[in-house]
């Protein structure tokens, strides 16, 4: 009779450090995606304060940026998508560094997730095409993975 209370413990331990490891992973996901989220925000601050837009031009609807979106000129799409570069990479090197399994996939993941929300501001506001398609092919899975390779090198 013990050995069979002792072996219930075990297999509840078990269990418990299954669900701590769980609920860690759960909680650096959350972390790591405002912490992308934070530093995309950072960036367009930034961005800004740096390069601010010309004078004049009228950005508070879209059909004004739609209108403006000729005056706009190369160097006002840089922080944009660095923004979205930089916010991605964080996600995923922080979830690489910290969460207890399955980095790839989170990164990857965390690349998907920004990737949405890339697409539904390309599609809601209107942008050039060579600026979408640089933004979709480069900002988002490219800097997931680079962002878990920095995280898997680093932590060697």
């Amino acid at each position: 009779m013990g050995q069979g209370v002792f072996l219930k413990y075990q297999i509840i331990n078990k269990l418990d450090l299954y669900s701590i490891m769980k609920m860690r992973n759960v909680i650096i996901f959350v972390l790591a995606l405002f912490m992308g989220m934070g530093v995309n925000m950072g960036m367009l601050f930034v961005g800004s304060w740096l390069l601010p837009l010309p004078e004049g031009l009228n950005t508070s609807s879209r059909e004004a940026l739609k209108a403006a979106l000729p005056l706009l000129r190369t160097q006002d799409f840089i922080f944009p998508f660095l923004a979205h570069a930089m916010g991605t990479l964080t996600s995923a090197f922080f979830v690489t560094t910290w969460a207890t399994d399955k980095q790839l996939r989170y990164s990857l993941i965390y690349g998907g997730l920004f990737f949405l929300g890339g697409l539904t501001t390309i599609i809601g506001m209107p942008s050039p095409v060579w600026f979408s398609i640089l933004d979709l092919t480069l900002a988002y899975f490219p800097m997931a993975w680079i962002g878990y390779k920095m995280a898997v090198v680093l932590g060697k």
